[in-house]
């Protein structure tokens, strides 16, 4: 693999000489910052999961670095998204809440645009928050808000209406997404090492990434894996809103070690806008796939995201909001198993998913079930209950209003 890789030797080619362009370098293991970076170099942010800094400097000062013996690649600083397009579908989750399992004492960071903390579904549970935008960690986007309530907003709001898939999961934010729903890769990968060295998460929800195919060696993609392999961190990730065509699947969705999350609608098929796979190196991707459209959850104040439904919920669709219903049923793995490792809970995760009959490629292996997921990791089936007494007359099967969440783990159909 060559030093420089294509995507910056390509904006290089592009750019006027002189211009400082932002990079993400990976130094060589046992080489110091100062052996491997020359003095005039200044550092922007620098990085411990692997040994390496983000910095602007011109293509020169690229190629000059690129000679260095102790610099192993160096990459560009790519912009990323907010994975919004604007749950009814059925996860199970109040199945497992029945036994006891809400995600209570479970750590999930959410990586976003940062978060309402004034917002009654998160009372109390909002545990750490840091900008790496600048300014509080506070959301002025509503991103980041709406998918903290999908992973493990109370409804305290609705009066438990609108309740997220882990409502008693402990919550750390890290804001690395402006208002305009932007920000960069360096940033990204700061708020995953504050998520991981600093506040011991078990579970980082990245609804966000970069537009293109990729082969899972970008920096971020490689940040995403080095917090699985070396913290045992579970990090799920949109797999973005640029399908349905092919090689779609964008940075950090092509990492290996994650869970790559695609988008269903209402009626469970596959939503158009859901990214396909594979990879650009021949990998399937998404993993599996959660609701993601029409999904209810909670406003950020003074934010315009999404359509309003009530006063302090929005209606929005994204693979960002597949993607915290993942987090979430991880969440309430961890509670029911603690002593999970990441790779034995994707696995689980991905086994008790239930196959939609389309292609690898679009579905991954599935729809995800909090329920089978549950029986994965607890090893015991849980019975369906017999009504004490039977009905006697059917059930009423029609369809109810969307329901947030909680209609999304019923689900309809």
């Amino acid at each position: 693999m060559a030093k420089v890789a294509s995507e910056l030797r390509n904006q290089m080619n592009a750019m006027a000489n002189g211009e400082p362009i932002p990079v993400i370098i990976r130094r060589k293991e046992g080489f110091f910052r100062a052996q491997a970076l020359p003095n005039l170099v200044e550092v922007e942010q620098a990085f411990q999961l692997f040994p390496g800094e983000a910095l602007s400097v011109s293509s020169a000062e690229i190629d000059a670095l690129s000679r260095q013996d102790g610099v192993e690649q160096i990459w560009p600083d790519l912009p990323v998204q907010a994975w919004l397009d604007t749950s009814v579908p059925k996860i199970s989750a109040p199945a497992v809440w029945e036994l006891g399992v809400r995600g209570k004492g479970v750590k999930v960071a959410v990586v976003d645009t940062g978060i309402d903390s004034s917002h009654p579904d998160f009372a109390g549970r909002i545990v750490a928050t840091q900008s790496f935008v600048g300014g509080s960690a506070e959301d002025d986007n509503g991103h980041g808000t709406h998918v903290a309530s999908i992973v493990a907003g109370s409804g305290a709001k609705s009066n438990g209406k609108y309740v997220g898939v882990a409502p008693e999961a402990s919550l750390y934010v890290a804001k690395v997404l402006r208002a305009d729903g932007g920000g960069s890769m360096s940033g990204v990968m700061a708020g995953i090492e504050w998520a991981v060295l600093e506040q011991k998460v078990q579970i980082i929800n990245l609804s966000l990434g970069g537009v293109g195919s990729c082969d899972g060696t970008d920096a971020l993609s490689v940040m995403c894996d080095e917090a699985v392999t070396q913290a045992g961190v579970i990090v799920c990730v949109a797999a973005g809103n640029t399908g349905p065509d092919e090689r779609t699947v964008g940075s950090p969705g092509c990492a290996r070690r994650v869970i790559t999350v695609g988008a269903i609608d209402d009626s469970g098929a596959i939503a158009r806008f859901s990214s396909r796979g594979p990879t650009a190196d021949g990998r399937v991707k998404p993993d599996i796939v959660f609701p993601g459209v029409n999904i209810i959850a909670a406003q950020a104040t003074g934010t315009r995201l999404g359509q309003v439904v009530v006063e302090g919920y929005v209606s929005a669709n994204g693979t960002s909001m597949a993607t915290p219903h993942a987090s979430g049923v991880a969440a309430l793995m961890l509670q029911a198993n603690p002593k999970l490792t990441a790779e034995q809970l994707k696995t689980q995760m991905l086994a008790g998913a239930i196959d939609l009959g389309v292609g690898p490629n679009a579905q991954g292996v599935g729809q995800g079930d909090a329920l089978k997921a549950y029986e994965q990791v607890t090893g015991t089936p849980t019975p369906t209950p017999t009504p004490d007494p039977p009905p006697t007359t059917p059930p009423d099967t029609t369809p109810s209003e969307p329901q947030g969440c909680l209609a999304a783990l019923f689900g309809r159909g």
